[in-house]
């Protein structure tokens, strides 16, 4: 639940009441009836107006700002990664992978597919 006074950014107007999406606003109430289906009263200093709005309609800025910072970060990784010509880094961002991959333990020796195949249907046999 938000707080009074918090600074968030309208980011959709789900019951089309003309809300000026991407603009910031205030929480100026919270209503805490539970037959209502708005949540805040949110005031938009540019527009000079109170909107009743739900949760879903709104975000905090620093959320959005953090989103935004993590979009432009994978992004120069990406490009370093393509200007650097690494693989490997494109195939981890990418992926989404975060952690270096562990390496394989070598217990067995590697099979041919002759004898893998001849393998399998010697289990499938019995």
């Amino acid at each position: 639940m938000l707080r009074l006074g918090q600074r968030v950014i309208i980011v959709a107007d789900s019951f089309e009441q003309n809300l000026p999406v991407s603009e910031y606003g205030y929480i100026m109430a919270i209503d805490r009836n539970s037959d209502n289906v708005f949540d805040y009263v949110v005031r938009i200093p540019k527009v000079n107006k109170h909107f009743f709005v739900t949760e879903a309609d709104i975000e905090l800025e620093e959320v959005l700002i953090q989103l935004e910072v993590d979009r432009l970060e994978r992004e120069s990784l990406i490009d370093f990664a393509l200007a650097t010509k690494n693989e490997e880094l494109f195939r981890r961002i990418m992926n989404g992978e975060n952690q270096e991959p562990e390496p394989m333990e070598p217990t067995k020796e590697m099979q041919s597919q002759a004898e893998f195949i001849k393998q399998v249907n010697l289990k499938a046999w019995i």
